[in-house]
């Protein structure tokens, strides 16, 4: 609370502070503050919400873009946007109606505002921000059908991004009995630049690496990184260049556990591990060194009940705070690490069990600040 404020005082020197002077130096207000303010008094609360000020301000969470699949149902699999409060209408329609002549669409990742999205017939892509309704179209190369992507963005730097496309040996044109042991292989990167307006691309040579699908990536200090099959971090930055390897932490005594999702929370890379008995959560505290500290550990049995074990989904971007999935109903919880708290936020229902391994759940933070570089 601001000094000199009273709550309920009616001649405070704080209401004689305009809405837009206010609206300036909550922008330089760290997050954990900013929702202490937002209790402070309904004219601080509906400050944070107005389309005016929404641009200086940080945004919260917002939800989660997800896949469900029902084969009695068309068509079978279907795109969701589930509030983190679990209640109301979501806060964005997933189809991305404002996109124009775009009838099936599948959103692949999203980074800092703004999403990935692939068009099904032609394999084209479209980046997006569903926040300002802005979008840029990305023309595809002749491995888009089979590759994984991924976007980098950092509105902090530029309002340029970058699509990066991971195409194993089969996409490649790589005959059969030619191929590495390594299931999936990648072979090759190609990478856009909306700043240059085209790709380009380049051999993964004495690499030996498959990215899971729907693995979670993250795009942080100019590099991206994402989780590959042989227990290692590939950190690559936009050019394609600086290729380094941070490996992951693993319980020695489970061999048959693997981690396939990195997260970001509060500026440091994270990852969590549920293996038979116990979730973690580690932090990486030096990228040189490649130092992982056991941030958090919890029971399964305390958490989940018996016979469960949870999926964690995602990190919050700004809290001791990771997002999980578990049981028959696929329910949406929220774990509170500083607590020791499970809160219940929705079911999914079955029908967000997708016919893959499981289904992708991607993070959204709205951005209002940040045109699209040359968008729509």
């Amino acid at each position: 609370m601001a000094p000199g404020f009273k709550k309920g005082a009616k001649d405070s020197p704080v209401d004689k502070i305009t809405d837009d002077i206010l609206a300036d130096i909550f922008s330089r207000v760290p997050y954990k503050s900013i929702c202490c303010c937002k209790c402070v008094s309904t004219r601080w609360r509906d400050l944070f919400s107005h389309p005016d000020h929404r641009k200086k301000l940080p945004q919260p969470l917002a939800g989660f873009f997800h896949k469900g699949y029902n084969k009695n149902r068309f068509p079978s699999e279907a795109q969701y946007f589930t509030n983190v409060s679990g209640k109301g209408d979501p806060l964005v329609h997933p189809s991305l109606s404002f996109l124009p002549n775009y009838d099936s669409l599948d959103i692949l990742d999203y980074c800092n505002g703004l999403l990935l999205c692939q068009c099904c017939n032609t394999s084209d892509y479209v980046v997006c921000n569903p926040a300002t309704e802005k979008w840029v179209d990305v023309p595809a190369t002749e491995w888009s059908s089979e590759a994984q992507a991924r976007i980098g963005f950092d509105p902090a730097v530029s309002s340029h991004f970058h699509v990066f496309e991971f195409i194993d040996e089969e996409g490649w044109g790589i005959a059969e009995e030619e191929q590495h042991d390594c299931f999936n292989r990648i072979e090759a990167l190609a990478i856009y630049s909306s700043k240059a307006g085209g790709w380009k691309h380049q051999n993964f040579d004495g690499f030996e690496f498959a990215v899971f699908y729907d693995s979670r990536s993250v795009f942080f200090n100019g590099i991206l990184h994402v989780a590959t099959s042989e227990g290692f971090i590939l950190a690559i930055d936009v050019e394609g260049n600086d290729r380094g390897l941070v490996t992951i932490p693993i319980p020695p005594y489970n061999d048959d556990v693997f981690v396939d999702d990195i997260f970001l929370s509060q500026r440091q890379l994270c990852t969590a591990c549920v293996d038979r008995s116990q979730l973690t959560v580690w932090v990486l505290e030096d990228y040189k060194s490649e130092k992982w500290t056991l941030k958090h550990n919890a029971s399964l049995l305390e958490l989940f009940g018996e016979g469960y074990r949870g999926t964690v989904i995602s990190f919050h971007p700004e809290r001791n705070c990771i997002f999980v999935v578990c049981g028959h109903e696929n329910t949406l919880m929220s774990y509170d690490m500083d607590c020791r708290k499970m809160c219940s936020i929705c079911q999914l229902e079955r029908d967000c069990q997708p016919k893959r391994v499981k289904t992708p759940f991607l993070p959204y933070v709205p951005l209002y600040s940040e045109p699209l570089a040359d968008g729509n």
